[in-house]
């Protein structure tokens, strides 16, 4: 385990290095609430999953297709005007949703402030993964910044729907997302007044497309492939929950997310200390033929005791899937659309957790978890055997 560590403690100690992902973590933790959050408090108030895994499905589409615009002004102009007009406006938004399900308003408000939550996301951590970019310029670093940055991030998504499963068990959910609403506005002061945007580097100049990095065909389709693979990560946020209630059980919910995080930040550790022959991209081929098995294992075995286990295992090769796909896109993006690149990743895993949360939401009303489940493994499986097949022509960077 210390041969394990000793590395990261290396690296963290670099100049403003562990500062940055102490505020990352910070920042990245209120953000991982608004989801189970949203979800547990809309399903209460308009009255099933369906409908609340659509508000919330449109809410993840709208910070898809907004998402590359902001990556391009932010290439083009820096982080500093995007991040202040954001900051404050999408809490404001979340907090409208939150009045309109409340006040009875129907669905259409609600619909419509989600939209509009959707299209001003704070870019905290589109800004980040661009820094490490920046930072790092040796591949190595680069791939234990990324996967350092995967750990706090499923860190943070095994606390914040914990925190958010507490406060529903202790209080009700208006308050619980309440918490995650004013969550968001504090990390993004934190962020500010952090002074991370000093570090931002200088304009990098060079030929502009209007295509930006979709330029390149093969980066287009590993963007589809992240978006069949965040398909899959959206059943999680709506079967968990569903088990959940279905076991009379609210706590569970964030229980199971919490061990699928932990088992994800636990994978990304290992894969950030990992030496491998095999390529980047043979290794994201190779995390998401793993994934398969848990959402078998799930529609298989649904007693609880399976859930607990196969939820932690299943996680260990979330991390890597997302870690190995974003050293891709880095590799393969010019450093002229370095901030844009990520954030077209940002737009298909956003976009396809967002649909994923959405069908979930609507398979396990009209069907079943289990059901939910085998629609998960058939989804894996199909992006797993384009991953592979991609594998028969070398990716030229």
């Amino acid at each position: 385990m210390y041969a394990l560590i000793t590395p990261y403690l290396r690296f963290l100690r670099q100049p403003d290095v562990g500062k940055l992902f102490a505020i990352a973590a910070l920042t990245r933790l209120p953000i991982s609430m608004t989801a189970l959050g949203l979800t547990l408090y809309l399903r209460q108030q308009l009255g099933d999953f369906a409908q609340a895994g659509l508000v919330v499905g449109v809410y993840y589409v709208a910070i898809a297709a907004v998402s590359p615009l902001l990556g391009r002004w932010i290439d083009r102009k820096g982080p500093q005007l995007p991040l202040l007009i954001t900051g404050w406006l999408q809490p404001l938004q979340l907090l409208l949703v939150l009045l309109a399900a409340q006040w009875q308003w129907g669905i259409t408000a609600v619909l419509g402030f989600a939209l509009l939550a959707g299209l001003l996301p704070p870019p905290l951590t589109t800004i980040m993964r661009t820094l490490w970019r920046h930072r790092f310029p040796d591949e190595q670093q680069r791939r234990m910044a990324y996967a350092l940055d995967s750990v706090i991030t499923e860190l943070g998504f095994t606390l914040g729907p914990a925190v958010i499963a507490v406060l529903v068990a202790l209080t009700n959910a208006r308050l619980a997302l309440l918490v995650a609403i004013v969550g968001n506005f504090l990390a993004f002061l934190l962020f500010w007044y952090a002074r991370v945007l000093a570090i931002w580097p200088k304009e990098t100049h060079g030929e502009r497309h209007w295509l930006g990095p979709l330029r390149d065909g093969k980066l287009l389709l590993y963007f589809a492939l992240a978006f069949g693979l965040s398909v899959c990560l959206g059943l999680f946020e709506v079967c968990y929950p569903a088990y959940a209630l279905a076991q009379a059980s609210p706590l569970l919910a964030g229980a199971l997310l919490a061990l699928n995080g932990i088992g994800s930040a636990l994978g990304g550790v290992l894969y950030g200390a990992w030496s491998s022959q095999r390529s980047t991209e043979q290794q994201f081929a190779l995390a998401l033929t793993v994934l398969i098995a848990p959402f078998v294992l799930h529609a298989l075995l649904p007693q609880l005791f399976f859930y607990i286990v196969v939820a932690f295992l299943g996680g260990l090769a979330v991390a890597p899937a997302l870690t190995s796909l974003t050293l891709v896109t880095n590799r393969r993006a010019p450093a002229v659309y370095a901030t844009e690149a990520v954030t077209w990743s940002t737009t298909f895993i956003v976009s396809g957790f967002g649909a994923g949360i959405a069908a979930a939401g609507y398979f396990v009303e009209a069907w079943s978890v289990t059901a939910t489940f085998w629609l998960g493994a058939l989804v894996v499986a199909s992006m797993a055997l384009c991953a592979w097949a991609l594998q028969r022509e070398p990716l030229h960077v």
